[in-house]
């Protein structure tokens, strides 16, 4: 008896809470809930995209070497300021320059056996011309035989000679191989620029790249006179950017200062796109968006972080209305209206609510207020600034909309009195 009287009595107390709460509201929604209110008006409107990235030059050359040697001078520091065609730093000749004397010794043979097969071949001449004198004179002193066998040495000759000069070309392509190389241990800049990297120092070996392996990244040129600002921009906001948008820029570095720029290039495939991503779960997919700073004297630098606001579309005085303000309801197939906590502002019942699930729809708008009590009004809105959306069609100007708290938006239902809350001072 003493367990079921313990459970009665629970039970009768929650009862009690349970009128007391459902009292309480009943009286709070009479003498009105308390609300900001807003009156719907003209505003100017600018809707932003951002997005976050880093700094680069519009031109920079990672600089490696075409040969394998050792670093012998080191012509240039770090964030030096060098000039197109100036040293930056010298290889170890030693070997390429044995290398272009072994080249021009065989260049040298070669052209000492052309001369030698230039003067067998005037010999040939020579004894066929005589044996072709000889039978001129008499054709006993000569047999056919020996003017046969002078006219194929002659042919030989001339074979011989062309072999050679062949040999001669050969000599000298590999000559001026040899010393191709032998120049290439003289690095110059293929730019003005700065050098915004440097990997090497004195005494260390650098190496050409292969197939599978790169090579040797020995520095970086930048031309800093042109800035750009690589951005990864999600995909929902990707089709609001379009070229020529202007932007204003923030770099951490700079936390004073703003500058200005201009989109220049729109990635047309994801950074990461989906057949490359090895995880499990499917990770966002941004687009890379490059902007194009306006000239500047600050010291910019690459690779900063930098966060852009892009503007991707303004509205003059433009009918306005709080985005805090904008409410979703269920659109029903029989045009009634049930708001996130399931209760309906027209009479519905379960069997048709259920019928027409499949044709339900979202319907966007806000709760205007007259005389005290509010109405859910769809609205059709347009783009969307820091605070506020355009409304193109259902509010007129001057109307007064429910503007907060969000919370008290979604308990709201047609036909509840409100009232403006009172401000409050912090002390």
């Amino acid at each position: 008896m003493q367990t079921r009287t313990k459970v009665l009595i629970g039970i009768a107390v929650v009862a009690l809470f349970g009128s007391a709460a459902a009292l309480s509201v009943a009286k709070s929604r009479d003498r009105g809930l308390e609300v900001r209110l807003e009156a719907v008006k003209r505003r100017d409107l600018t809707q932003i995209v951002t997005a976050s990235g880093n700094i680069r030059a519009r031109r920079a050359v990672d600089m490696s070497s075409d040969i394998s040697a050792k670093v012998s001078q080191l012509l240039v520091d770090e964030g030096q300021d060098v000039k197109e065609g100036q040293e930056l730093l010298r290889l170890d000749p030693a070997q390429y320059q044995a290398g272009v004397s072994r080249a021009e010794a065989a260049l040298s043979q070669a052209k000492a056996t052309e001369a030698q097969q230039q003067a067998n071949l005037i010999q040939a001449q020579r004894n066929l011309d005589r044996f072709l004198a000889l039978r001129d004179r008499d054709s006993l002193l000569v047999s056919a035989q020996q003017v046969d066998d002078a006219r194929t040495a002659l042919d030989v000759a001339q074979a011989q000679v062309r072999s050679a000069t062949f040999g001669v070309s050969q000599a000298q392509a590999s000559l001026d191989q040899s010393e191709d190389q032998l120049a290439k241990t003289i690095i110059r800049a293929p730019m003005d620029g700065k050098i915004t990297r440097l990997n090497v120092d004195v005494g260390e070996t650098v190496i050409i790249g292969t197939m599978n392996n790169p090579g040797s990244l020995i520095l970086t040129i930048s031309d800093l006179s042109v800035i750009e600002v690589v951005l990864q921009v999600d995909e929902t906001d990707v089709p609001e950017v379009a070229l020529g948008d202007s932007a204003t820029v923030r770099i951490d570095a700079f936390p004073d200062r703003t500058f200005t720029g201009r989109v220049t290039e729109i990635g047309n495939s994801a950074i990461r796109p989906p057949s490359q991503q090895t995880t499990g779960q499917q990770a966002a997919i941004d687009f890379e968006v490059v902007l194009t700073l306006d000239p500047t004297d600050a010291p910019l630098r690459p690779d900063l972080s930098a966060t852009a606001d892009i503007v991707t579309a303004t509205r003059k005085d433009a009918l306005a209305v709080p985005i805090i303000a904008m409410a979703v309801k269920e659109q029903r197939a029989d045009s009634t209206l049930a708001d996130s906590t399931g209760m309906e502002s027209g009479a519905a019942n379960a069997d048709e609510e259920t019928e027409a699930q499949a044709a339900n729809k979202d319907v966007e708008g806000v709760y205007v207020v007259k005389d005290g009590k509010v109405k859910f009004t769809p609205v059709k809105t347009g783009i969307a600034g820091q605070e506020y959306f355009e409304v193109l069609s259902g509010l007129s100007e001057g109307d007064t909309v429910v503007a907060g708290p969000y919370q008290r938006i979604r308990q709201l239902r047609d036909g509840d009195q409100v009232k403006q809350a009172k401000e409050t001072t912090a002390g």
